[in-house]
């Protein structure tokens, strides 16, 4: 691919959306041009070409840029016809704009005109994100302006999926680093606990994720646990998680330990319920044992449920992915949350996905499950959008009223400082339109020997906060 530009420096916006519609390795050259606040772009592929053009209705930066997106995508259209139904929006958070277009006091329809015409979303998908918007604006509302959340990260699994691209280790290989990372994460909830009382924040959420919190034995998990109650004060926490993840480490003796250390919501992550696809993709626990997780979460009376489901896993389709979320509902979780393909070169499965890149299956595999989950009462409530997805598509968490994850949507729209624990995290300093990050060391050895260097690196968010209150 080959990219040039004249008269502008949005070549990362032109770069965006030809991998919305091209490879990397393809043999294609985009000509971007822009004169004043028209923009033209030329693609050739081959011994085809195809013109654009496009102009700003405004002179600030924003719109001039989507110009420029819009030119390339009216070219491309012409060469490709890969679906895209968020249009020129590449964004982290798409349903950010709408969320901004409501607190300026726009009308639905209004958003929904922008939405479709400033960035060309398909009519659904800007009817998505609006449905989000106005949901998270509602959860937003209820967020306490002095409130904190936890992240608590265990980077061990039982083993690695192919798809996966997360710092995390097997624990059939890794064992040996299990008890000496606990000790180090006690350390730094220890000193977390102190920076949280000298600033006088409250603790709102607690998230556990991973790798998989659970595939660690549940006593060291219940110490960590623990270790929190007694550093800070939790009376004001109004949500939980476990990332529980894998249903192959699910045991009773794990899920009526959380719930009585106060676990309120969990997670578990068939990604599918077709054993060929669980076995292709290294997920070591057969459909028999997603069904045996979720019974035994019911027993132990954990109050949210949420499932994890990917559209576009090898091997797949629109009436496999039909079969899944059936089959979901059927074991009655109480969120659901639908991601698409979406890795890094890290992942074992990179090849098999450029394959499947720019299918068009996975797009109905993605509608297919949003009609499915609406249809049995599951709203939107959050949503993101990853670059390397199959399609440009979306990950949207849905949920029964009463079961949205406060946290997912903290940490998407970046509005509540995050405090990291463990290997891996990433401290969120939030302050009005300010936002600073604090990162641990990412291999769980690493953490371990360089503890006091975190500790050390936590005091940046006591010094954050001290400065501006």
């Amino acid at each position: 691919m080959e990219i040039v530009i004249n008269g502008h420096e949005a070549e990362n916006g032109v770069r965006q959306i030809m991998q919305l519609f091209f490879s990397l390795s393809d043999d294609v050259r985009v000509e971007s041009h822009l004169e004043g606040r028209r923009a033209y772009a030329k693609i050739t592929l081959g011994e085809k070409s195809a013109t654009g053009e496009a102009s700003s209705t405004s002179g600030e930066k924003l719109y001039i840029t989507n110009a420029i997106k819009k030119s390339v995508f009216y070219a491309a259209k012409k060469l490709s016809d890969m679906p895209t139904p968020w249009g020129i929006s590449t964004g982290i958070r798409p349903a950010k704009g709408a969320r901004v277009l409501f607190d300026k006091g726009f009308g639905e329809n209004d958003v929904k005109a922008h939405l479709t015409g400033e960035y060309l979303m398909d009519e659904k998908k800007a009817e998505l994100a609006i449905m989000v918007a106005k949901k998270e604006a509602g959860i937003l509302k209820s967020m306490d302006k002095k409130s904190v959340s936890i992240y608590v990260g265990i980077p061990f699994c039982p083993s690695r999926c192919a798809y996966c691209s997360f710092i995390s280790q097997a624990t059939e290989h890794n064992n040996k680093y299990i008890e000496p990372y606990v000790q180090a994460v006690l350390k730094e909830i220890e000193h977390t606990g102190k920076i949280i009382k000298e600033l006088g924040m409250k603790v709102d959420t607690i998230y556990f994720g991973g790798g998989t919190p659970t595939a660690i034995k549940p006593e060291l998990l219940q110490k960590i646990i623990g270790c929190l109650k007694d550093n800070m004060d939790l009376s004001y926490l109004r949500e939980f998680t476990v990332e529980a993840g894998r249903p192959d480490t699910f045991s009773k003796e794990m899920m009526q330990m959380l719930k009585n250390e106060g676990v309120g919501r969990i997670s578990i992550n068939p990604q599918s319920m077709h054993q060929k696809t669980l076995d292709t993709v290294g997920r070591r626990h057969s459909v028999l044992d997603v069904e045996k997780a979720f019974y035994l979460a019911h027993e132990a009376g954990i109050e949210s449920i949420n499932a994890d489901l990917i559209a576009g896993l090898p091997g797949e389709n629109a009436s496999m992915m039909e079969e899944t979320v059936n089959k979901i509902l059927a074991l009655e979780p109480d969120a659901v949350t639908v991601h698409t393909l979406y890795m890094k070169r890290a992942a074992n499965l990179i090849d098999e996905f450029e394959k499947l890149r720019f299918t068009k299956n996975v797009a109905d595999m993605v509608d297919i499950s949003i009609a499915m989950l609406k249809n049995r009462g599951f709203l939107p409530y959050y949503m993101y959008k990853q670059r390397n997805t199959l399609g440009n598509l979306e990950n949207v968490g849905f949920a029964k009223m009463g079961h949205e994850s406060l946290y997912n949507v903290y940490i998407m729209e970046e509005v509540q400082p995050i405090l990291a624990i463990g290997a891996g995290g990433s401290t969120k300093m939030v302050y009005k339109e300010e936002i600073e990050r604090v990162f641990n060391p990412k291999e769980a050895a690493d953490y371990t020997a360089r503890i006091d260097e975190v500790l050390k690196r936590k005091d940046l968010f006591y010094e954050f906060y001290k400065r501006r209150t």
